[in-house]
Formats: structure tokens, sequence, C-alpha cells
């Protein structure tokens, strides 16, 4: 089924926040900390409220003084000694001190943007200026800056998983151990549309209607009510329009919603914000992060017996929900891999520090520790003189070890580990890099080739799907899942069509609208085939038995002797049918109903996840290097992927497209930077945050294998997030095999050509 999204969105006249203008609304302008960390010593509002077109400057005090306006995520994961997170709440505006560059301290609404904007450039704000720490590692050291003045330090939580005792005595007894530091750069997500909303409250019922880019609404109302904005859930109603990315930051609330909706109940009016791009670079959750040292042990016979790992995890000023899940529960999930270790410990701090948050974006965890695992596989490789993929055959799970529980609590139900890697080396004709590569070592290039093994837990939390005929036969399906650029529209009625047998272009798909879908998990942790997919199955099979309630009274038959196929209701044993559009049809008439049936063919069900889905396969990446100037070049990318039953290939590929080109983005150019003293952003434009182009990527050779995933009704894995995962390690082994003559200790991603040349001039 061809993208029904894509018509719309090509031509123009797709509907994201910024095409949205409501009747008499106002605009806002937010005044943001100039300084990574200061005190607020006062803020004179006088010049700027009497602007042209100004009609209120509001800061942190107004929004206390009603009581409102606190941010807090969900308090978890808690520390060694049971200890619970230190978690302390973020005020939408502060009132004592900015802990980051871009931190709120006043709001402006005016007629126009152009005024707002004006106005915000004349508040005068007391700014003492305080020290920053922005590194993670240096936000450990006790003469650090402290971030939160009445916390004992800047750790927010000290956590470990695993068995330590049984890791100790396994490398005790290892006949090789390889150790590796490892930093994980931070990222600027940059989606295509920067963040934005419009308020509106309607004062006959207290009640909110915030319009805004979401990845589902349910998240951003559990945000505005409460704390938020002092009013119940169902006193708000989120609206989202077509949303131009996301991957994971748009999940979550952010002050700016909170704020609008309460300026426009204040003022009466609806009030609009969109982001300038350098707000977004100030002000969106980042990702990543993180140091780790990580050490595997190994027997003599290359065996992995035991995995342990240090995590320090710099957490931005103020904990989101998912940014110390991350590193802890989150990511220590994949600390085994596909391989067969017995034994695994993990320890992690989370730390605050004077730098934007950190929140879930593509991956959230996955691409990182899986990052790790084929890092030191790699390198335990090359230090013992064993083919890295040989190592790897003699670690992987076998697929009579199926179902398999790792020590990490994950239970593989499916997948074929080591096809995936026999068939994706040889479709990467691995035979014949050495060829490739003198050839270009005669041309003043160097080649490199890597390769990566990943599963992942995908297909989790709970999403609802509603389904109802109109009396025409026309099917409605309603969506807790939320569309970022996914397909989902396309998605959600090829699933549909496929169980009720109904046309596609009879089906029409509703998302984006907590009044018309009701509450579910949104998309995220690639769970919307999976879990969206599940939803319309179950409630599909509702529809049905309905179905052959009413079909069997139109064809004079018991409902019990009824069949159903591609859309016909049939009496078993004849050709007496009948379509579901007719049976749709027939349950709007009184006539055919019996009493107290109701009208109507309806059903809706909310599924939760119990268990993951497990995609898996191997990356295998060839890279170029330029012996001249250190540029790194993916020339060649070959990936054979199990994603269980495909859906829809061309979505598919789709999305492992941009998530292959964001892990590359990750580990050849992207780098957040922060000026350690200052606190400064140092990448806060295009000017200086490098992401790539499509000029950067090569062709993909594509490969599959299919397990049928046996923890969903349809079969399917999730396939979003395993770009990244897949991606970081393959292109990084390929780039450190290019330069196995140099000494690459500390090179780190990015490999810019600054630091590849610098590496390349050890070369022996």
């Amino acid at each position: 089924m061809p993208r029904r999204e894509d018509a719309a969105l090509l031509t123009g006249h797709g509907r994201f926040i910024d095409d949205i203008d409501l009747a008499g609304q106002l605009h806002a302008y937010f005044v943001r900390s100039p300084y990574g960390h200061a005190r607020i010593g006062g803020i004179d509002t006088a010049a700027a409220a009497s602007m042209p077109g100004v009609v209120a400057v509001l800061t942190g005090a107004d929004v206390a003084a009603d009581g409102i306006g606190l941010m807090q995520a969900p308090a978890s994961p808690t520390g060694k000694d049971g200890t619970p997170i230190h978690n302390p709440p973020q005020p939408a505006m502060p009132t004592d001190k900015a802990r980051h560059v871009g931190d709120t301290v006043a709001m402006v609404v005016a007629e126009t943007r152009a005024a707002a904007r004006a106005a915000g450039e004349a508040v005068e704000v007391a700014w003492q200026e305080l020290p920053c720490v922005t590194a993670g590692v240096d936000a450990l050291d006790p003469q650090s800056p402290k971030v939160w003045d009445d916390l004992p330090s800047n750790i927010a939580v000290d956590w470990e998983m695993g068995d330590k005792a049984g890791v100790e005595n396994a490398f005790s007894q290892a006949h090789h151990v390889t150790s590796l530091e490892l930093v994980h750069n931070r990222i600027v997500v940059a989606a295509m549309e920067p963040r934005g909303a419009i308020g509106v409250h309607d004062p006959a019922g207290d009640r909110y209607t915030i319009y805004t880019p979401t990845g589902g609404g349910t998240a951003i109302q559990s945000g505005l009510s409460g704390k938020g904005l002092g009013v119940p859930a169902a006193n708000i109603r989120v609206v989202t329009p077509d949303v131009g990315g996301g991957f994971g930051i748009k999940n979550y609330i952010y002050s700016e919603q909170i704020l609008v909706c309460w300026a426009a109940k204040r003022l009466g009016r609806p009030v609009k914000w969109y982001a300038d791009r350098d707000d977004s670079f100030l002000t969106d959750r980042q990702a990543r992060d993180h140091m780790m040292h990580a050490s595997l042990a190994l027997d003599a016979d290359g065996k992995f017996l035991a995995l342990r790992c240090r995590t320090i995890s710099n957490m931005g000023a103020y904990l989101t929900a998912s940014g110390p899940v991350i590193p802890t529960g989150g990511g220590t999930r994949m600390l085994t891999n596909v391989y067969r270790i017995d034994t695994v410990y993990a320890e992690t701090q989370c730390v605050f520090t004077n730098t934007a948050s950190i929140a879930a974006y593509r991956g959230a965890g996955k691409p990182e520790f899986c990052y790790m695992v084929e890092r030191l596989v790699d390198a335990a490789a090359r230090e013992t003189g064993v083919d890295p993929a040989d190592l790897r055959r003699r670690n992987l799970i076998r697929e009579e070890d199926l179902p398999y529980r790792t020590p990490t609590g994950l239970v593989y139900d499916s997948g074929d580990f080591r096809e995936n890697l026999d068939a994706a080396l040889v479709q990467a004709d691995r035979d014949g890099f050495a060829a490739r590569a003198a050839a270009a070592r005669a041309a003043g290039k160097r080649l490199g080739f890597g390769f990566s093994v990943y599963t992942e837990p995908d297909g989790f939390k709970d999403n609802r799907a509603g389904l109802q005929f109109d009396p025409s036969g026309h099917l409605t399906v309603t969506s807790t899942g939320q569309t970022n650029g996914q397909g989902h529209e396309t998605t959600f009625a090829q699933v549909a069509a496929s169980q009720l047998g109904v046309p596609g272009d009879q089906i029409t798909v509703v998302q984006g609208d907590t009044d018309r879908v009701g509450r579910g998990s949104g998309t995220g942790g690639s769970r919307t085939a999976t879990v969206m997919g599940a939803a319309i199955y179950h409630a599909s099979r509702d529809i049905v038995e309905q179905g052959k309630a009413i079909a069997g009274r139109l064809l004079q038959s018991s409902g019990d002797d009824i069949e159903f196929d591609h859309g016909l209701f049939r009496v078993a044993g004849t050709d007496q049918t009948v379509g579901i559009a007719e049976v749709a049809r027939a349950s709007y008439d009184e006539t055919v109903m019996p009493s107290g049936a109701g009208l109507g063919l309806e059903a809706s069900y909310h599924f939760n996840a119990e268990a993951y889905s497990y995609p898996c396969g191997c990356h295998v990446a060839e890279v170029e290097v330029d012996e001249a100037t250190g540029l790194v070049d993916v020339v060649r990318y070959t990936l054979v992927s199990d994603f269980g039953t495909v859906i829809n290939p061309m979505l598919l590929q789709g999305q492992l497209h941009g998530g292959i080109a964001q892990g590359i983005g990750q580990i050849i150019y992207e780098d957040c930077l922060y000026d350690g003293d200052s606190g400064q952003l140092l990448t806060g434009s295009f000017m200086d945050y490098c992401i790539p182009r499509a000029t950067h990527l090569p062709m993909f050779d594509w490969g599959q294998t299919e397990t049928f995933c046996k923890t969903n009704p349809l079969g399917v894995k999730g396939c979003g997030e395993s770009g990244p995962t897949a991606a970081l390690p393959a292109v990084m082994n390929a780039v450190l095999d290019a330069l196995s003559d140099c000494d690459t200790a500390g090179l780190d991603m990015p490999v810019t050509p600054e630091k590849v040349w610098r590496v390349m001039q050890t070369a022996q």
C-alpha cells in the first residue's frame, strides 16, 4: 500500500503547528537565560510592557502566585541502597536561578510575533553569574559547582544491577580481559519541525485545548494536569496536527506548553508560540552523553564469561521521565546483546549539570549499550588474534537455545542470529574486501570493514484502537499511536484492511486528538506496529464476532454457523454470503437488530504489551579514509534484518534509512558541545553543528530474514530504532579497522577529519 499521507505533505497541504492560527490569538516570546548558571536578582518588565502591541509581560512570580507551573518526572530508578532518586521539580519559569543557557525566566505576550520578540529584548534581568559544570565526569567532583543547592551533590542516583560477586569471580578466572573507555557524545535532535504550541481556555468549563506536536497526547495531557495547570486531565484536550519529526523529544511536557495555556486563561485569548531554530538548539531536550568504562572476560577458547560496565550519564539540569532510565534499566538490558553471557554487572551514576536536559532519542539506551558490547567484541578479537566474525559465532545464541532468557531478564522468542551474520557478510562481499582495500591504498585511501550484530527489546507499554463503521459501511480507526512522519495512517489502515477485508479507500484513520482517541502511551520505543497493530487485531476480532450474529440474521442462520474471511460472512458449507459493509448498514437497522442489542458495529481494544518483540540483524559498513585529510566516507552499507512479519516494506525501509542516517551522523558528524567555564552552547546553530546530508550517505544493500514473532498476534517486530542501534558500532568498527596500524586509543565519536588525521600520524 503506498503512503496515504504523501500527497498532502509533498504538495504543501500538510497541517503543522505553524499552519494553525486561531481567531484573536496572541503571540508569545520567552526570555531565556544567557548564562549557564546564574541567580535571578530581579526582573524589570516596565519598559517591555509599555512597548507597542504588548499585552502582558509575565514572570515566574506570576506563575508561582497561581500555584501551578511545576513539572516533575516519575521518580525512578532507585539507588544502590534503595534510596530514592533526587528529582527536584522543574518550574515552568524559575524564580531563584537559571540552571542552563536557555532556561526560561519571563514571557512576553503581544499582538504579533515581532512585537513579542522586540519587547522580550527589552526585559531587564539582574543576573548574578555563578560557576558552571557541564561535563558529567566533572560533576562528580565534590568541589564542582552544585546545580541544586539543597542536594548533597550533583548525583541524582547511584544505581547498580546484576551479580557483582559472580562477575568478579568470572573475571578472576578469565584467560583474557578486554577493557575500553568510551565516550557517547551528546546529540542535538534537530527535528525538521521545531516545537510549538497554541493554548486555548474555555472559561465555561475551565477547560483547555492545546495544539502542539507530540508523540502522543496522553503524556502531554498528564503533564498539563495536576501541578502543571491545576486541573484534572479530563479538562485538557490535546490536539496534535502533522508532526515534522520528533524521535522521542516531543513525547514529554515542556514549560512552554504549560505557559501558553496558563496565559490563555489569564488573558482570555488564544496564545501561540513557535520556536526559532536557535531556540530549539537551546531548549529542546538533547540526547546520549555518557562516559562508559566496560570490560569483557573470555576463557582460553574465546567464550564470553562475563561483562561489567560503569557509566557516568549526564542528565542536564533537570530530570525527564526517560533521562535516568536510559543508562540504567533501559539501556543495560542490552548488556548481553545476542550472546551467551551468563553473568553481568552494571553501575550507573546519573548526574546533574548546567546543560539542557536529556531525554529519549531514537533508541534511548539501545544504541549506547549495543555500541559498547560490539566495540568490546571487536577489541577482544583484535587482542586475541581471532577473526571478529568467528569470535561472534562462538558466542551467539543459537536457534535451538530459544526461547532464551538473558541475565538481564529479557526473553528472546525468535531469531536466527548466526544466519543474519553469515548472510550479511556474504552480501557485503567480505571475501573481496582485501582486493578493494589494496586498490584504495594505492589511491591514497584507507578502506575499513566493520560490522555489528544486534537485537533490541521493542514494542512495550500500551495503546488503544477504536473501530467504528458508519451506516454506509465506511470504517473509522482511532489510534492513540501518534505519527511523527512514520506513515501510521498507512500502517493502521493496512492492518485494519487485512483483518476485516475493507478496501483501504473506505478506511479513515484518526489520531492526534485526545477527545477522540482516548488514553494511550503514544509512539515511542518502536512499539507502534506491534502494540497498535495488536490493538487493531483484537478490536477486529470483536467486530467479526458481532458481525457474525448480524450476518446470521440477514442469512437466516445461526450466528454460530457463520464463517468470516476477507470481508465476507458465509454460512458454513454454503454459498450464502453477505459483505461486511452490508452487515455494518444492517447494524443500524432497528428491524434487524434485536431489542436491547444497541445499534452500530464498533469495538475498541486497549492493548498492553506483556512481552517485547525482538528485531535482530547484522549491519556491515565499509568506510574510506582519506590519508591526506582524515575525511571519513561511508562507501558501502549492507544490512540483513529480521523484523518478523513485514506489514509494509516501503515504510520499513524508510524507517531504516532514517535510523542509519542518524547513526552515521553521530559517528562522523554530530557533536553537541558546551563551554566548561561559562556553560555556553558552542554548537548552537547549523553553522557549528553538522548533521549528515544526502550526499554523505551511501546506497543501502538490503537483505532480509524472517522469523515469526511469538509475542504479538501479527508476528511483527519493531523497526524504528534498529537503524542507529546497529549503525553506530558497525561504522565505528569499520573506522577502527581502517586505522588498524595506528594508535586509536581515545578515538571517540564523532570521528572528525582532524581527529582521524592526528591518529594517522601515529601509524607504524
